[in-house]
């Protein structure tokens, strides 16, 4: 059982996990938009996640987990339940580390995503998100199996990792005044929040979720985790039912807000960075931006970033959902 507390995650292991990643995650780069600055009437620098391995900030989170396997461990192998990125980003890391992997991954997660993660020689098995319990057969197969279990948000190693997204986007563009971060299961946010208290910690700290599952908002509100049935929404990779108990705990302590978007607002803003940073990015890769887009007069004349989580889409959908 993980005894590991809220206090035992700390902007160290950030620094620790970067320094796991250097020369094989991406340091992804800072993007910038003259006409969304005009929009939101803000400097508003993007974090572009989309641009790193796999196709999204998890497979930081996935190889300093499994970089830190003992030799059993690696032998054995590895087990994840992901929606897609989590599972290509584990995979992926899998196969440079010579680890075994298998992934649990639901039947209506994207085509695209499965194909990754097939492709990466991970072994898959598939579930109903809306009738089964994913962290149940996860955790019934590394029983089975004598494998080692990573979970896709709520762990340390996981959480470290996502850190690194933040550490990288203050090292290069200095302290913020805001910054909006996708709210999934909680792991990017909890991540860049260590990140943030330590190297810009007047900057405001908002987490964006998806309307229909606004688990995370709820919790926050509350002062108590919620769990919601598994929503409906475009944002595959943000619907989760609701935070795990590590994540929940930083973003408690060290987040200031958390927002949401509706789909509508997705895909406004996904046409927005297709047609003018000319990037194709996934319905959750945008809640961030989504969020800014909207009227937010605290953010006039501002220094705001936002983190592009992820740019795996099937494109025949991407261009339905743009063409609609």
């Amino acid at each position: 059982m993980d005894t590991t507390t809220i206090g035992d995650i700390t902007f160290d292991d950030v620094v620790a996990a970067a320094g796991r990643l250097d020369g094989v995650a991406h340091r992804t780069p800072v993007l910038t938009s003259r006409r969304i600055d005009d929009l939101v009437g803000a400097e508003v620098l993007f974090k572009a996640e989309h641009l790193q391995r796999v196709g999204a900030f998890k497979f930081r989170g996935g190889y300093n987990a499994l970089s830190q396997f003992d030799d059993d461990q690696r032998a054995a192998g590895v087990v994840t339940y992901s929606s897609g990125n989590h599972a290509q980003a584990i995979a992926l890391s899998a196969r440079l580390l010579d680890i075994p992997a298998t992934i649990v991954m639901p039947t209506d997660a994207p085509a695209s995503k499965v194909a990754a993660t097939r492709g990466y020689g991970a072994e898959i098995v598939t579930y109903d998100r809306y009738t089964q319990d994913r962290a149940a057969i996860g955790a019934d197969l590394a029983a089975e199996r004598g494998l080692t279990l990573i979970p896709p948000y709520d762990h340390p190693h996981i959480i470290a990792g996502q850190g690194t997204v933040g550490k990288e986007l203050f090292e290069e563009v200095g302290d913020l005044d805001a910054l909006f971060v996708c709210l999934g299961g909680g792991g990017l946010l909890s991540g860049v929040a260590l990140a943030t208290r330590a190297l810009s910690p007047g900057c405001r700290l908002v987490g964006v979720e998806p309307a229909a599952g606004n688990d995370g908002q709820q919790s926050f509100e509350r002062g108590e985790l919620v769990t919601i049935e598994p929503p409906r929404t475009l944002a595959d990779g943000a619907a989760t039912p609701s935070l795990g108990h590590h994540t929940f705990a930083i973003i408690r302590r060290d987040v200031d807000a958390i927002v949401t978007a509706t789909d509508n607002e997705l895909v406004d803003a996904m046409r927005l960075v297709a047609s003018t940073m000319k990037q194709v990015v996934e319905p959750t890769g945008v809640l961030g931006l989504a969020a800014v887009l909207a009227p937010r007069e605290e953010l006039a004349g501002q220094r705001v970033g936002v983190v592009i989580s992820g740019g795996n889409v099937d494109l025949d959908r991407y261009a339905d959902l743009l063409a609609d």
